[in-house]
This record gives C-alpha cells, sequence and structure tokens, in this order.
C-alpha cells in the first residue's frame, strides 16, 4: 500500500492558512470580544470608575477624582508639580525620567521651591518634596498631609479664614492608607479645595 505524499508546497500553504486562520480568531478574542466584556463588566459593577471618576458640582463637570489640576489661584491648595504639562493631560502620562544628577532637573527643582516659597512667605520651613516633585503618573491628584499643612497660612490669609479653621477642614479630609496598609496618608486636592469652598 503506497503512503500518500504532500509536497512543500501544500505543506507551506497548509501552515500560512493555519496562521491566518490563529491571527483572525485571536484578533477578535483578545481585540474586540476580551476589551467589551471586560469594560461591560466594569461599567456595570464599577459605573463611577468606570466613566472616569467624574466630579460634578450643579450639574457640571469640574474634575476628577483620580486626575490633578493646575490650581493657580492663593485660596486654593496646589497639587504636585505635572510632568504631563500645564494640562495635566492625562494622555501624557509619565514621570520625567530625568536622573538626579540632571541639570534640566537640578534647575526645575530650584526653580519650583522659588515659586513655592515667593507664594508662601508665611509657610513655616522648606516645602515638603511632594510640592516640588512630580509623580510617577505626572498628573497626581494627591498630596501629603505635611504639604497640605505647609499651604495652611497662605489659603486662610487669601479666604479670610483662621489657620485653625483651615486645619480642621484639612484633617477631616486626610485619607488613610489603602486597606489601612498600601500607601501613605494623603489629601485629594480636589476634595480639599470643593470643600473649603462650601465652607465659605
Amino acid at each position: 500500500m503506497q503512503t500518500p505524499t504532500v509536497s512543500k508546497g501544500e505543506n507551506t500553504l497548509s501552515h500560512l492558512i493555519t496562521s491566518i486562520l490563529y491571527t483572525i480568531v485571536t484578533v477578535v478574542a483578545l481585540g474586540l470580544i476580551y476589551p467589551l466584556a471586560i469594560t461591560g463588566i466594569g461599567m456595570l459593577v464599577f459605573p463611577h470608575q468606570a466613566n472616569g471618576s467624574f466630579v460634578e458640582s450643579n450639574g457640571k463637570v469640574v474634575g476628577s477624582e483620580i486626575i490633578g489640576q493646575l490650581w493657580t489661584k492663593p485660596e486654593n491648595f496646589q497639587g504636585r508639580p505635572s510632568a504631563a504639562g500645564k494640562g495635566y493631560d492625562p494622555t501624557s502620562t509619565g514621570g520625567t525620567d530625568l536622573a538626579p544628577t540632571s541639570k534640566k532637573l537640578i534647575d526645575a527643582t530650584k526653580a519650583t521651591i522659588a515659586a513655592l516659597k515667593k507664594a508662601n512667605p508665611n509657610a513655616v520651613g522648606e516645602p515638603p518634596i511632594d510640592l516640588v516633585t512630580s509623580s510617577g503618573s505626572g498628573i497626581d491628584p494627591d498630596i501629603s498631609p505635611a504639604a497640605a499643612a505647609w499651604q495652611i497660612p497662605r489659603v486662610a490669609a487669601a479666604r479670610h479664614m483662621t489657620p485653625e479653621a483651615v486645619k480642621a477642614i484639612v484633617d477631616a479630609h486626610v485619607l488613610g492608607r489603602t486597606l489601612g496598609i498600601l500607601g501613605e496618608p494623603r489629601l485629594n486636592v480636589l476634595d480639599l479645595n470643593r470643600a473649603l469652598a462650601a465652607a465659605k
């Protein structure tokens, strides 16, 4: 009995067809079905987070809980510097990737410290490190309790409030570690500034 033989050309064509079919199945499964399923589950289980964690005031979006903003008015607490441009662009996240010895980083840090001291003449001590350096994402919406405390004299004076009254609002908005163990205590700058505006 003679064994059927497969030519080299037929074998190559078979592999090519298998590769094309595998690519199509993979693209459909992992490029369409999986993302749509995960998005659907996210919208169902965590609708607020899945839609950007937007914060509304009087029916108008005023920001996001997870994206920092540029606060320039003296009556507002300022957040961390942005490495994603002045607009805290969420489509351009990332750190500066500059080495600690980089002249550009050193000059930028000195300029930031000088600007902070000029805007906060009554602050005690040096600016906390998170007011001077950007985060890994470049759009961090939070600051440390120390960074908020350092800005209290300026904010209180600009809002014609006592430092004690502003400190009470700051203390009330400190968020603890996630699950009690992850990260450090922090304050969401948008939430804090909204609370100040509401108090006034």
